[in-house]
């Protein structure tokens, strides 16, 4: 059975031979542990794809995450010139804006005076909001536009051509065996990378109507987007929905501002192709696994562990293990970055114990893997679940 085979008989709730593997990586991790310059793999097609593949292959993995969209090949002709800094790498533009790229974490986007290029609620127009790719070269802007153009993307034609070249390459270099898995942001994480967390929370209480309109219209970017991920042949799409955990709101405000907007996004996209989409977010979750569910998503991602998160995965399993597939637990900082390949064995061996039977099981850091975590520590995973295939 291949890792695709694997893959998707998990997401569909059934039981394979074996688990499958596949953790989501820090971009600081391809930066620290490819022979590619991090302002290639974070800036170009290539760069990324060739980085996604080098390390599935490394660690085994029976699926990759693209989570960059894809590049402007024509990127570089926007460089002014490129600074050597001691931190890392500092990219000038010729439109004045810079980008700090570090040698092992995500790059960041500054216009000329210094600030990044965020907005305020005051200022944002629902009429005018459709989609926001905080990962683009120019960050996120508002009205948006793609790379330094300045020229905000119309509604009818907004994604550029450009946009599913990552997902294309990845598809036809990675070979036939491998589960492809895109990446949309949920309509919430589009409004905190927008407006600043602090900035976002506080209009969910001072204008909750305006924030709802603004949530409806980046839903259906969301929807577009995923469909045109599906539309290029990836095998699942995530919905990346980080900051929608305990630490950041109440399951009353999950309910109204996460809930119903993320369930468009599940039923949007799989109304026009049956892919398996499913939700990460981080941090403390045990409170609304069943919230969750309720969004029709086919599966979660991440399931923090004390003391990241609160979730123990053998609780997972019974609440919400005959509805949805499961995927991660195992601790990204305490385990795979601080512990040895011993401990790593073990936890790996917990989780696959404690939810593996039944099928429905993806074995997974719980959120992404540390840019710093050890890479035999990574290949520990997929020996754990080889070595478990008679038992299951």
């Amino acid at each position: 059975m291949s890792g695709k085979q694997r893959m998707a008989q998990a997401m569909r709730l059934g039981q394979p031979k074996r688990v499958p593997v596949m953790c989501q990586l820090a971009l600081g991790h391809y930066f620290l542990n490819c022979s590619t310059p991090e302002i290639d793999i974070w800036h170009s097609t290539e760069g990324f794809g060739d980085a996604l593949i080098r390390l599935q292959r490394r660690y085994r993995f029976d699926g990759i995450l693209i989570n960059l969209p894809g590049r402007d090949p024509n990127w570089r002709s926007c460089v002014r010139r490129v600074e050597e800094t001691d931190g890392g790498k500092v990219i000038h533009w010729k439109n004045g804006w810079y980008t700090v790229c570090p040698r092992d974490d995500n790059p960041h986007v500054y216009r000329a005076d210094g600030r990044p290029g965020t907005t305020t609620f005051a200022q944002l127009d629902p009429e005018r909001l459709f989609y926001i790719e905080p990962h683009d070269l120019s960050g996120a802007v508002y009205p948006y536009f793609w790379g330094f153009s300045g020229e905000p993307a119309p509604r009818d034609d907004f994604f550029p051509p450009w946009q599913f070249n990552t997902i294309d390459y990845v598809i036809r270099n990675a070979g036939p065996e491998v589960s492809v898995h895109g990446e949309v942001f949920s309509p919430f994480s589009q409004l905190l990378e927008l407006l600043g967390h602090s900035e976002a929370l506080m209009a969910l209480v001072d204008d909750p109507a305006k924030s709802e309109a603004c949530l409806s219209a980046l839903t259906e970017g969301a929807v577009a987007l995923g469909r045109g991920q599906a539309g290029h042949g990836v095998d699942a799409i995530l919905i990346s929905s980080a900051f929608a955990g305990a630490g950041f709101i109440s399951r009353e405000h999950y309910r109204r501002f996460v809930l119903p907007f993320e369930k468009r996004v599940v039923e949007g996209i799989r109304a026009a192709y049956d892919v398996p989409v499913y939700t990460h977010t981080c941090g403390a979750i045990g409170d609304r696994l069943e919230l969750i569910a309720e969004t029709g998503t086919c599966g979660i991602d991440t399931l923090d562990p004390p003391p990241l998160g609160n979730v123990e995965l053998a609780d997972a399993k019974i609440r919400i293990g005959e509805r949805m597939f499961i995927k991660g637990n195992i601790d990204p900082v305490n385990v795979l970055l601080k512990g040895d390949p011993e401990i790593v064995r073990v936890s790996a061996t917990r989780c696959v114990e404690a939810a593996g039977a039944g099928g429905g099981y993806i074995l997974s850091s719980a959120c992404s893997v540390p840019p710093h975590a050890p890479p035999e520590h990574l290949e520990v995973l997929a020996e754990v679940a080889e070595a478990h295939e008679a038992i299951l």
